[in-house]
């Protein structure tokens, strides 16, 4: 599913098709917001976004074989709701 079809998902559900669209942004636009300022979203059903350090690390070149150190970074991690789990099983 991407973002034209969860708009229309909302859409089935009786929301106008602006409203829709405008709802589903500005909860992307909010997730993304706060996984920006280092916080987790916890969504109670279906699971938590939250951010992960990710520390620097040595690794090679594929294609030289030429040792390289990775930089530190930061990523997004989702771990799934016990109801989310059992709805996918």
């Amino acid at each position: 599913m991407n973002k034209s079809e969860l708009v229309a998902a909302v859409v089935a559900a009786g929301v106008e098709k602006k409203a829709a669209a405008q709802a589903v942004d500005t909860v992307l636009t909010s997730i993304g917001d706060t996984l920006a300022k280092g916080e987790s979203v916890a969504l109670l059903g279906f699971g938590t976004f939250s951010v992960k350090d990710r520390p620097e690390r040595k690794g090679h070149n594929p294609a030289t074989g030429e040792s390289i150190t990775i930089a530190a970074s930061k990523s997004v991690v989702f771990k799934a709701g016990k109801a989310l789990k059992d709805k996918v099983k």
